[in-house]
């Protein structure tokens, strides 16, 4: 037309450039990434199709194949009764208005007890976490729940606050792997653990007392155990010592005995076979004995009529005989 302006390009050509722009958007929407820690789920018109580990995939663009994204190496938790803030899992939590809902439980011996647990758990087949189950972490909340209450309210009140935790642990962790297999909910449960477990409020104050006595009970037998393995293996050692002293004594008491009576044979023995000379002898065995313990003594004839040449004149006594 007369009077129009020259285009650099002609209008028939206009159709190549949305051609361009989908080729672009269908070459940049064929590749996806996968993190370390996840796995993929491709889904082609909405049906499964594969499952692909971390890395750089493509896939058919235009909405054919859709990936999505499961965290198969984290390990993720339930928490009930309470919450911790800052939680990444949307299923972690339940709103605040049930956690008191969440905690109370009646026991076997219908009491009632405050108990707060964590669930630990990790996505172990993406196909059937996605598939199997409409909402497997909201399932499971509700299947830990269950299986908690199943727990808590076979037992009595006092082996849910002291020594009954560890079984309770363990029995709701073995019930609920078997009950998300027999769901194929996906899932591998790592750990059930009670945090908090208490009596009502109103008896709080009067359990702690109960349990402060226990405790106080407890610390008593300690230390009087302990005394008395302090003092009976004492006892028992100073027994065993005298007793040897005692054995020893007479041992050698005995010992002694039969040398005596040895020697003594053995002297009588001689006697009879010369009795003066025996005598003899044993009169100067005696007197060696005797004399050297008696010091220095003057021993005088009684017929002797002066003293003078034996006088002691170094100024010690004279002892006469």
């Amino acid at each position: 037309m007369p009077g129009l302006p020259k285009l650099p390009f002609s209008l028939k050509s206009l159709w190549v450039l949305p051609v361009i722009l989908i080729l672009i958007i269908g070459i940049w929407s064929s590749f996806y990434t996968i993190q370390a820690e996840e796995q993929g789920v491709v889904m082609r018109f909405g049906k499964y199709s594969d499952t692909v580990d971390r890395g750089l995939h493509f896939k058919i663009p235009f909405g054919i194949d859709r990936v999505v994204a499961v965290a198969v190496r984290r390990q993720q938790k339930l928490e009930f009764g309470f919450g911790t803030p800052g939680a990444t899992n949307r299923s972690q939590v339940s709103g605040r208005d049930e956690w008191q809902h969440e905690r109370e439980m009646v026991t076997g011996d219908l009491n009632s007890a405050l108990v707060e647990w964590v669930v630990q758990y990790r996505v172990d087949d993406p196909k059937d976490y996605l598939f199997n189950v409409r909402d497997p972490d909201e399932t499971l909340r509700d299947v830990a729940e269950s299986v908690m209450r199943e727990a808590v309210g076979d037992r009595t009140v006092d082996e849910v606050l002291t020594i009954g935790r560890q079984d309770i642990e363990a029995e709701s962790l073995q019930k609920l792997k078997d009950l998300t297999g027999k769901y194929g909910m996906g899932l591998t449960i790592d750990q059930v653990q009670l945090k908090d477990v208490n009596p009502p409020r109103p008896v709080q104050s009067s359990f702690n007392e109960v349990n402060e006595a226990q405790q106080q009970k407890e610390e008593a037998i300690n230390v009087a155990n302990g005394l008395y393995n302090r003092a009976v293996p004492k006892a028992r050692g100073e027994a065993e010592r005298r007793i040897s002293d005692a054995q020893g004594y007479a041992t050698q008491r005995v010992n002694e005995a039969e040398g005596d009576a040895a020697r003594f044979n053995a002297l009588y023995s001689e006697f009879a076979k010369a009795p003066d000379i025996t005598k003899r002898r044993l009169y100067l065995e005696t007197m060696g004995e005797v004399v050297p313990r008696l010091g220095r003594k003057i021993i005088l004839d009684e017929e002797a009529n002066q003293i003078l040449p034996l006088l002691n004149l170094d100024g010690s006594n004279l002892q006469t005989k």
